[in-house]
């Protein structure tokens, strides 16, 4: 037969890395730096939109914004590919060729 006990149970701790938290600045910083990076490739896909849209509209659009190269192909993960083999160590962004940029599909 099992016992009951009146023991209280054992109290929550919070956070299972406390020391890992990152400080808001600290995370205030990284958003302001993504926001410039994703405006620098914005600007980029304006720039060259008009030209490609028609030719190669819903394709896709991978921009490196600190050389301003970009590379299209059909296929996104191909795009992908094409910056990492000549930029492999850079940040780049990947469009879509439509009115919007967005990559994904609305159901």
């Amino acid at each position: 037969m099992t016992e009951t006990t009146s023991q209280t149970p054992a109290r929550r701790r919070g956070r299972i890395f406390p020391e890992i938290t990152i400080p808001l600045e600290e995370l205030a910083k990284q958003k302001a730096e993504d926001e410039a990076f994703f405006q620098q490739c914005w600007s980029i896909l304006e720039r060259v939109r008009p030209k490609l849209i028609e030719q190669h509209y819903g394709w896709y659009i991978a921009i490196e914004p600190n050389s301003g190269d970009y590379f299209i192909d059909s296929d996104k993960m191909r795009a992908h590919q094409k910056v990492l083999h000549k930029y492999p160590n850079c940040d780049h962004f990947v469009f879509c060729l439509n009115e919007t940029g967005a990559t994904g599909r609305m159901f």
